[in-house]
């Protein structure tokens, strides 16, 4: 799921459902749109599923789909997400302070 936020700045949270919760993301600019892409990703607190459909003034649905890992370590999670625009492969890649969100040049055919 990606929520897009208006405070206290624009960004995107990328919302992904595991174990009875959501781990989120910050994703300051939005998902990277191009092959081989970075964006940064500063991860927050986890949020209860209720979050999963909540809006109100200043949080919107961008997009809401599903998730399938593919592989993950402690410094890299590989998944593919499928929302409305169809699917596409991310690697979450964690730095010394925070995580860099990649487009694969892998993708689903």
């Amino acid at each position: 799921m990606l929520h897009e936020h208006q405070r206290p700045r624009h960004h995107f949270d990328l919302r992904l459902e595991e174990d009875g919760v959501l781990r989120s993301w910050a994703v300051p600019r939005g998902l990277p749109v191009r092959s081989g892409a970075n964006r940064l990703a500063v991860a927050v607190p986890d949020h209860d599923m209720d979050h999963l459909t909540y809006t109100d003034a200043e949080k919107s649905i961008a997009d809401i789909g599903w998730w399938e890992e593919h592989d993950r370590n402690e410094r890299r999670i590989v998944f593919t997400l499928h929302g409305r625009e169809g699917a596409r492969r991310y690697a979450l890649i964690r730095t010394q302070q925070d995580w860099l969100l990649h487009l694969t040049k892998e993708q689903p055919g």
